[in-house]
């Protein structure tokens, strides 16, 4: 009998084209493994969304202590972002990819050991470090396993590499409220079954990660460590600046389908099921990473134009279905808003990417995804406050007038830029 070692491969369906050798399927493992790691990891990070109104129960939150709980995640992805998000370049990926994993299965255990309000405090900074360590280096280390799967035997196109980036990383926040929202449904212990499901998963990724292959070389000498650099050169700072607001009312929109959704579900429309609330955030975040999929060959001007075209007639619907109230508008106008804003954020991220010299696109980006996190949090938290003093329709109707004229004023002002080039 040919052993595999020595006898020649031919992938079914590729006749006629080359062979995949065998480093090449190592890196096709190692990139699918990476990919569900990076899935999963973000799915834990939204796994709290569905769980917020049984904490609220069992403890007596206010909507206002829910958004805090939330918007502290924020601190830890920032704060790892611009600490380590960048060292993989220097330790490798997976050496950065493995503790990333690793530190949000930390942040399972105190979920699960100290459930009290400190507790969660911690376990969602612990999460945002946890995924600020990751976005970075999974993003870089798909696009570098996806190159080495075919050697140079072929055209590699970075295409793949992107979509399924984008797929894990905004269906990834959606994934974890879907599966949390339909335990904590349908499973006992809906406040610890969640957490122990992820972390066994994570646990299991990381084993798989650590025995894929490395795509980065390690330079010699090591640089002494740095944050990473904030900086946008004189030139660009018009058109960057337009692009950051159009970036923070996108995350804006998102922030509110991983805290609030929930609590307006319950309280507003008397829906009190977490498997629905767990569905409607993956609804919505789903939508943002099919829309950005489907239409990633258009250029920063047809996404940001389309992007309005769908988030302005969703935002009317959910808000609308708050007031009726409608279960079907306000999810029907959830995938719309995800949709919409999810173009909005691709858009964005490129004109802010363009507006720089290539030289210093690193830093111009890591200004602009300091923008979009703090649009994640504060606009939650003050929501949160709102809610103290006025229903949740009221809030919500005044949050949507100024996320549209927010987002149509720096849409306008990114295409204005962009014209001036």
């Amino acid at each position: 009998m040919t052993s595999a070692l020595s006898a020649p491969h031919v992938d079914a369906g590729r006749r006629g084209q080359p062979p995949v050798p065998r480093s090449g399927r190592h890196h096709s493992f190692g990139f699918w493994v990476a990919a569900a790691a990076f899935l999963v990891n973000m799915g834990f990070s939204a796994v709290p969304t569905p769980l917020y109104a049984l904490y609220q129960q069992r403890d007596h939150f206010s909507t206002f202590m829910v958004t805090i709980v939330y918007a502290v995640y924020a601190v830890g992805v920032i704060g790892s972002l611009f600490l380590g998000g960048h060292v993989s370049d220097w330790v490798g990926r997976k050496r950065m990819l493995v503790p990333a994993l690793l530190i949000n299965v930390l942040s399972a255990v105190v979920f699960l050991f100290f459930p009290s309000l400190p507790g969660l405090l911690i376990a969602r900074i612990i999460s945002g470090i946890s995924v600020g360590l990751t976005t970075a280096t999974a993003t870089a280390y798909l696009g570098e396993l996806h190159v080495g799967i075919f050697g140079s035997e072929r055209p590699r196109s970075p295409r793949r590499a992107q979509v399924v980036a984008t797929a894990a990383n905004l269906g990834g926040i959606g994934f974890g409220p879907l599966v949390a929202g339909l335990l904590a449904q349908f499973a006992p212990q809906p406040l610890r079954l969640p957490y122990i499901v992820f972390a066994g998963v994570l646990i299991l990724l990381t084993v798989l990660v650590a025995v894929s292959p490395e795509t980065a070389t390690r330079p010699d000498p090591a640089p002494a460590w740095r944050p990473q650099r904030i900086a946008v050169p004189l030139a660009a700072r018009g058109a960057f600046f337009a692009a950051t607001a159009a970036g923070v009312a996108s995350f804006a929109v998102f922030g509110v389908f991983n805290s609030l959704a929930p609590s307006f579900l319950a309280g507003t429309l008397h829906e009190s099921s977490r498997a629905v609330a767990g569905a409607v955030a993956f609804a919505a975040f789903a939508a943002g990473a099919v829309a950005q999929i489907l239409l990633s060959r258009l250029d920063v001007r047809a996404t940001l134009r389309i992007s309005m075209v769908i988030l302005i007639p969703g935002l009317a619907l959910l808000i609308g279905g708050m007031w009726l109230p409608s279960l079907a508008m306000f999810v029907i106008g959830g995938v719309l808003t995800g949709a919409g804003a999810g173009l909005l954020f691709r858009g964005a991220l490129v004109a802010a990417g363009a507006a720089a010299p290539s030289e210093s696109r690193a830093e111009v980006l890591s200004g602009f995804f300091l923008g979009a996190f703090v649009g994640l949090s504060v606009p939650v938290v003050g929501l949160g406050i709102a809610t103290e003093y006025a229903p949740a329709r009221d809030v919500m109707l005044v949050f949507v007038a100024i996320v549209i004229v927010a987002a149509l004023a720096s849409v306008r002002a990114v295409l204005n830029a962009s014209s001036a080039n």
